[in-house]
């Protein structure tokens, strides 16, 4: 049986009154050294995520409860998406490169360079419905050796924001007034592109506007974080926003008011929705994988157009 412990959900707003669920979390597993980037995969009904200063992404099934590594030597890999066709996108910040798993498990190379020179290291990655990757380049994978391989930034210290067409293979720089960037997610319609920045002070989220042509407007501060620093975001289907912080997660209306937490023993990374509802809540923390039926779902995007909208 699953380690469980109680599911403490701290009420700060009356909206956040129906976000609940299981009385219990549960820990899916632990003995890692840093979760991040739980991707869930509906067809095959398992959870793929990132242990990153030990080089490798690990699997859990769904249907058995069993958990194994699903690659070694994964290239110090962060954040993990699911494309549209089902297929793993993943930042290797230790390579400096964003890849995709095609369905026979063989690697494709979606971007490791803009203008000639190496990206940073990339961190966390969502897909719009159009089929373009957006993706953080922060400097943390090569910072040290820890969770990557120390290098210089070719960018002399800058961290982008970039879009990608994944077909075309045109990689462009969406913003460029970042600390470090790094979670990100798109509102239900994907009009708006949330974007966490973890080392400005105080960190916090800014919310850009998407125009038609896939290039950001606005960008103004949404939300602060108020116990450590922001990581990896995610939204519902009413729009709220999900942020990963030190005490937990914590949950942000549509106008930017914290209303509620889920409290959690570790701090933590990244989640994600998964199951066949999107009511299945799967957070990276710490060494451990957590996971909890709860009473809202997250955003289902809209379907892919079939025409990158450029």
């Amino acid at each position: 049986m699953a380690y469980t412990i109680p599911a403490e959900f701290k009420l700060l707003d009356q909206r956040f009154r129906y976000c609940d669920g299981d009385f219990v979390v549960e820990r899916l597993h632990t003995g890692a050294r840093k979760t991040e980037g739980p991707a869930y995969f509906p067809a095959g009904r398992y959870l793929v995520w990132s242990d990153i200063p030990n080089d490798r992404l690990m699997r859990w099934d769904e249907t058995t409860g069993a958990v194994g590594v699903f690659r070694h030597g994964s290239g110090y890999a962060n954040g993990n998406t699911v494309d549209r066709q089902g297929r793993l996108i993943t930042c290797e910040q230790g390579n400096r490169r964003v890849t995709r798993t095609e369905h026979d498990g063989t690697v494709t190379v979606l971007a490791e360079r803009y203008q000639g020179k190496r990206l940073n290291s990339p961190n966390d990655v969502v897909v719009r419905a159009d089929g373009t990757i957006w993706f953080t380049d922060p400097t943390y994978g090569i910072t040290s050796d820890y969770e990557g391989n120390r290098a210089d930034s070719e960018f002399g210290g800058a961290c982008y924001v970039f879009s990608l067409d994944p077909a075309s293979g045109d990689l462009r720089i969406v913003a460029d007034d970042f600390c470090r960037p790094n979670g990100l997610a798109f509102s239900p319609d994907e009009q708006k592109l949330y974007i966490a920045d973890t080392r400005q002070e105080p960190s916090h989220i800014r919310a850009f506007d998407v125009t038609a042509d896939g290039q950001l407007t606005g960008g103004d501060i949404f939300a602060t974080c108020d116990f450590g620093r922001f990581d990896g975001i995610r939204v519902d289907e009413a729009g709220r926003v999900w942020a990963a912080a030190w005490d937990g997660v914590h949950c942000f209306d549509t106008d930017g008011t914290l209303i509620g937490k889920l409290l959690l023993p570790e701090s933590v990374a990244n989640l994600t929705f998964g199951g066949p509802k999107l009511n299945h809540l799967f957070i990276t923390a710490g060494t451990s994988v957590y996971a909890l039926r709860v009473t809202f779902n997250g955003a289902r995007y809209p379907q892919p157009t079939g025409t990158l909208q450029r």
